[in-house]
């Protein structure tokens, strides 16, 4: 089936770019120019090879135009689909508004933070946003980019929810399918989606290893073992680059370099408390085996992580700052000479959520920020991520601590980007295929089949599923599904497990709830992989009551042994809807997950893992590859 999803997706995606390109080139004349006064510069000429035109465009550029280039922050779309004058209501962190950045700053480099809720009017937007920087004195447009928005997960500062995109299970799930062709499709249809709305850059993907259960951004990655990551990361690149960079492409910004899985007992780096990146094991190297993988399949962009690294011969400062981890490693062993973009706010402190968001700048806390932007210069880095402060990086030039040929070199990258995406010879949007693109019947399609497929069956005893097609009549007692959704397939809803014949709990991952902080507000998942004493016995009442089919969502190796000892069905699950659950209770679709990580037996397992070494959890609950098939039909 998935062979036959794959044939029909390229056709589709070949119609919807012709579309797309017919309509945008009229549109560009009909309703958008340039200046005329930077339009006979030779940057502006097609017919001149990209290096000719980032040569010229270079030469032009002051010192103030290259320092914006090298800045990359986060953008929203304003009121009614206007330019943000300032941060949009709602909003946990305070944005600089559109003009004070494009206009006053020379930055051509954005974020995305906005939902993506009818993509004709973001269309529409991103074309008064182009038309903003086309005002300016070079007319240099802006490259757009947004972290993973096809998924059920939205993390602030780490993935949003899909809005109208068509929505799939997260990378894992596509990781327990074990199917690189399937990943590629993925990443073709995003790669339209992207486009149509004007994103020319995905934050993602992120190959690090599960090697520490407990870490907060499991959810986005890959599984635990190198290989596998590898092999898919390389689909995934194809997918949303296409088989040469060019017009068609969206660029991928490969993270978090050199593998941010191996955090000291879990704890994210995002936070104060969890700084630090740990091997016991002294495994560095194997979590260096995909971003291999993704530079020799042509990884445009790479991003490093917040992490320090202790313990090892790098200096201990994050990543970002580290030149024995950005020039000596990723580019002068690793070969790495694409752009590094440094992830968000190693230079300013911030206000989140009305709390204090210091800046990861580990390490390096009690530098100035003249001192960490410099430090990120000597690293190696080529851009930094969720800053706005170009001012920093002219200072440093000015006082004669930073040449400009340093900028020079860094800003040839980002220009090279653009020209080669097409960003200078054809901006604009159709808003109208824009609409047709996004979310369109046939990728939703596929999309939920990849859903079904990727349950992971971890338990059934009796072999009591499929469920036979009669039982949709009878009583059920449910949670986390929606009655109707139930209902309409004929089962009855009832209000106590006691009225049931059968109970259907879809279940979040257990989690400590850190009330009063940032992680909280973020909605990071971290700490214990076990559920509490009260809700352990809450669930062993229903199980005790009534046959019970579970379905935990797998954000994290969680350890659940109680709950496959007493239900009597249980599914790891990925993101999927309430129908893709049914559907596969009700065996009008097969369960093909295999697990991407080992599942831990309790807390205390996992405490005496090393973080940066994979399967080494004592006796885990089941390993990675496990995933039982119905032997009934």
């Amino acid at each position: 089936m998935l062979q036959h999803s794959t044939t029909l997706v390229v056709g589709l995606l070949a119609q919807l770019a012709a579309c797309k390109h017919s309509h945008g080139s009229s549109m560009n004349h009909a309703v958008f120019a340039t200046r005329a006064d930077n339009q006979s510069l030779g940057y502006r000429n097609p017919s001149w090879s990209v290096a000719d035109r980032v040569d010229d465009l270079l030469s032009r550029m002051t010192l103030e135009e290259k320092a914006g280039q090298m800045f990359q922050d986060s953008i929203a779309i304003g009121t009614n689909y206007t330019l943000s004058e300032k941060t949009p209501p709602g909003y946990p962190i305070d944005l600089n508004s559109t003009e004070n950045m494009v206009g006053e700053k020379h930055m051509t480099h954005f974020n995305l933070l906005s939902p993506i809720d009818n993509a004709g009017k973001v269309a529409g937007w991103y074309n008064l946003l182009q038309q903003r920087a086309l005002d300016t004195r070079l007319g240099i447009p802006i490259s757009l980019s947004s972290d993973p928005r096809h998924h059920e997960a939205d993390t602030f500062g780490a993935s949003l929810s899909p809005g109208v995109f068509s929505q799939w299970p997260e990378s894992l799930g596509l990781a327990a399918l074990r199917d690189p062709k399937l990943v590629e499709t993925f990443a073709e249809i995003a790669r339209q989606e992207y486009l149509a709305v004007g994103l020319r850059s995905s934050l993602h993907p992120q190959v690090d290893l599960a090697t520490e259960p407990r870490w907060a951004r499991i959810y986005s990655v890959w599984g635990e073992e190198a290989e596998l990551t590898a092999e898919l990361i390389v689909a995934y690149i194809k997918g949303f680059q296409g088989e040469e960079f060019g017009v068609n492409s969206v660029s991928t910004v490969t993270k978090h370099f050199p593998g941010g899985g191996p955090v000291e007992n879990g704890e994210d780096s995002h936070f104060v408390y969890g700084k630090n990146q740990t091997y016991p094991g002294n495994n560095f190297d194997y979590h260096l085996i995909p971003f291999k993988a993704a530079i020799k399949a042509g990884a445009r962009q790479i991003m490093p992580y917040y992490s320090r690294p202790i313990g090892t011969e790098y200096e201990e400062v994050a990543f970002g700052f580290n030149k024995g981890i950005i020039t000596d490693l990723l580019q002068n062993e690793l070969g790495f000479e694409g752009i590094v973009l440094t992830d968000w706010t190693l230079l300013s402190d911030r206000i989140l959520f009305g709390l204090p968001f210091p800046a990861r700048a580990w390490g390096m806390e009690d530098k100035t920020e003249h001192e960490r932007v410099l430090k990120i210069m000597e690293a190696g880095c080529d851009q930094l991520g969720g800053e706005n402060r170009p001012e920093l990086l002219v200072d440093l030039v000015n006082q004669g601590l930073v040449p400009e040929t340093r900028l020079d070199h860094s800003v040839r990258k980002l220009l090279k980007e653009k020209f080669l995406l097409g960003l200078f010879d054809n901006p604009f949007l159709d808003t109208e295929a824009a609409d047709k693109v996004v979310g369109n019947p046939e990728f939703q399609r596929i999309a939920d089949e990849t859903q079904r497929q990727s349950f992971t069956l971890l338990s059934n005893k009796n072999d009591l599923l499929p469920m036979q097609k009669e039982a949709s009549g009878s009583a059920v007692y449910i949670e986390g599904l929606n009655q109707t959704t139930v209902e309409a397939r004929g089962f009855k809803v009832v209000a106590t497990p006691e009225e049931a014949d059968w109970a259907f709990l879809r279940l979040a991952a257990p989690f400590e709830v850190r009330n009063g902080t940032l992680s909280e507000y973020m909605s990071f998942q971290q700490g214990s992989l076990e559920f509490k004493a009260a809700e352990r016995a809450r669930q062993a009442a229903i199980y005790k009551a009534v046959p019970t089919i579970v379905d935990i969502k797998l954000d994290r190796p969680v350890a659940i042994p109680e709950v496959v000892e007493q239900a009597a069905a249980v599914f790891g699950t990925f993101g999927a809807s309430g129908d893709a659950f049914l559907d596969i209770v009700l065996g009008e679709a097969e369960p093909l997950g295999k697990l991407p990580f080992d599942l831990p037996r309790s807390d205390k397992a996992v405490e005496a893992q090393k973080e940066d070494v994979p399967f080494d959890t004592v006796d885990p609950l089941f390993k990675f590859g496990h995933g039982l098939r119905y032997s009934k039909a």
